[in-house]
C-alpha cells in the first residue's frame, strides 16, 4: 500500500464512523482551544503590565516606608512601616542633584460631594511635579500649583469621571466641592487617562500633599517617587537616597524599588503563570488522547475481519500499523486545526470584550499545541495499531 492509499483507507474509515470520529475530534479541539485561550490570557496580562510601565517610563525609584526584601517585592507590600515624612522629601530634593523630580504621595479613599451628589473615590495628596512624573494632561484649568510642602491649600484637581458625575455638563473649575469634611475649590480637571499602574485617573481627586495628610490624619507618607535626570543611573540615585535616609533615621528602615526591578519581577511571575495555564489546559489533551485510544481500540475489534482480509491480500504488519496510526493522526490533526480556529476566535472575542487586555497567544504556545495534537494522535494511537498488527490473519478472517 502506498502512502496515498493508506491515507485514503484511513480517511474512509473515519468517514464511515462519523459520530465516533466527530466526538474524538471535538475532544482534541477543546484541548487545543483551551491551551490557546488560556496562554493568550496570561500573555495578555504580561503585556498589559509592561505597557503600563511603558506609559510612565522606567526612570523611577520608589521609596516606601518600612524595610522589606527589595528583590522580587511588589510596591506597597511589606513589613510594618516607619514614618516617611515631608522633611525626608525635602532632604532628598536638596541632596540628590541627579534627581529630576522628587514627589511625595499620601493616598486614601474618601467621599467627594457637591450638593446631593457624592462619590467615593481614591484621593491622593501630592505636589505639582506629579503631573510630569505620571505623564498626565489637563482638560480644564490648572494642576496643583508649586509651593511649600507643608502649606496645603484647600484646592483639588478632579478626574474626568468624577467631574462629569458631580457637575454634569457644567464647568467645575472655580466651583467648590467637599472632600471628606473639607471644602475645596476645584482648580482643574484631568484629561481622560484611564487606569495606570492600579490608579484610575478618571476616578480620582488630587490634593496638595499637606492637605491630604491632614485629611487622613497621617504623619507618614505612602511613598516618595524619584525620577532621575536623563542618562543618570538609577542605582546611583537609589544608593544616594538610601544613604540620606539612613543618616536621617539612624537605621535602614525604608525600601527602595526601581521600576525596572518591579517590572522584571512581575513579568517573570506572569510568564510562569502563562506556562502554568498552558500546562493545565494541556491536561485536557491527554484526556482527548485517551478518547482517541478508546475509539481506535473499538475500531480494531469491530474491523477484525477487515484486518484479516488485508493481511490475506498481502498487506504487511507495518502497513496495517500505518493505517491505524494514520487514522489517529488524522483525527488529532483535524482536531488541532479546529481547536486553533476556535482558540483564535475566542481570543478575538476576549479582546472585543476587554479591549484594554492585549490577549495574544504566544508563538511557543501555538507551536506546542500543534505538536501536542500530533503527538496525542501518534502516542495514543500506537496501542490500537499494535493490537491490529498482532491479529492472526486466519483467526481474523474467521470473525468476518
Amino acid at each position: 500500500m502506498s502512502p496515498r492509499e493508506v491515507l485514503t483507507f484511513s480517511g474512509g474509515a473515519l468517514v464511515g464512523h462519523r459520530l465516533r470520529s466527530a466526538l474524538s475530534l471535538v475532544g482534541v479541539a477543546i484541548g487545543i482551544a483551551a491551551v490557546v485561550i488560556l496562554t493568550a490570557l496570561g500573555e495578555g496580562a504580561r503585556r498589559y503590565v509592561l505597557e503600563q510601565f511603558a506609559q510612565i517610563g522606567s526612570n523611577f525609584v520608589g521609596v516606601l516606608p518600612g524595610k522589606v526584601e527589595t528583590k522580587g517585592a511588589i510596591p506597597g507590600l511589606g513589613g510594618a512601616p516607619n514614618d516617611l515624612t515631608l522633611d525626608d522629601t525635602r532632604a532628598l530634593q536638596r541632596d540628590i542633584s541627579s534627581a529630576r523630580y522628587v514627589v511625595p504621595m499620601v493616598v486614601g479613599t474618601e467621599t467627594v460631594s457637591r450638593g446631593d451628589r457624592r462619590r467615593q473615590v481614591l484621593v491622593a495628596g501630592t505636589t505639582s511635579d506629579f503631573l510630569y512624573v505620571r505623564r498626565l494632561h489637563m482638560l480644564r484649568g490648572e494642576f496643583l500649583p508649586p509651593g511649600e510642602l507643608d502649606r496645603g491649600a484647600p484646592i483639588v484637581v478632579l478626574g474626568l469621571r468624577v467631574a462629569e458625575e458631580l457637575f454634569g455638563g457644567e464647568d467645575p473649575v472655580g466651583e467648590v466641592v467637599r472632600v471628606g469634611d473639607r471644602r475645596c475649590r476645584v482648580v482643574g480637571v484631568l484629561a481622560r487617562r484611564g487606569t495606570q499602574m492600579g490608579m484610575n485617573f478618571d476616578d480620582v481627586a488630587l490634593l496638595p500633599v499637606a492637605t491630604g495628610m491632614r485629611l487622613f490624619d497621617r504623619s507618614s507618607l505612602f511613598r516618595i517617587l524619584i525620577e532621575g535626570k536623563p542618562g543618570v543611573s538609577l542605582e546611583r540615585i537609589k544608593e544616594k537616597a538610601r544613604a540620606i535616609l539612613v543618616e536621617r533615621h539612624g537605621e535602614e528602615d525604608v525600601t527602595l524599588l526601581t521600576e525596572d526591578a518591579v517590572k522584571s519581577s512581575l513579568s517573570a511571575i506572569l510568564g510562569a503563570l502563562t506556562l502554568a495555564l498552558g500546562a493545565i489546559a494541556a491536561i485536557s489533551l491527554a484526556v482527548a488522547g485517551i478518547g482517541i485510544m478508546n475509539v481506535m481500540l473499538v475500531a480494531v475489534s469491530e474491523r477484525t475481519g477487515e484486518i484479516g482480509l488485508l493481511r490475506a491480500l498481502g498487506a504487511s504488519r507495518g502497513q496495517i500499523r500505518a493505517c491505524f496510526l494514520a487514522e489517529a493522526a488524522l483525527l488529532s490533526t483535524a482536531g488541532g486545526l479546529v481547536g486553533l480556529t476556535v482558540g483564535w476566535l475566542g481570543t478575538r472575542l476576549l479582546v472585543q470584550i476587554f479591549p484594554a487586555l492585549p490577549a495574544t497567544p504566544p508563538t511557543w504556545a501555538v507551536v506546542s499545541a500543534v505538536v501536542l495534537s500530533l503527538l496525542v494522535g501518534t502516542v495514543f494511537g500506537w496501542l490500537p495499531a499494535r493490537r491490529a498488527t498482532e491479529l492472526d490473519p486466519i483467526e481474523a478472517l474467521a470473525h468476518s
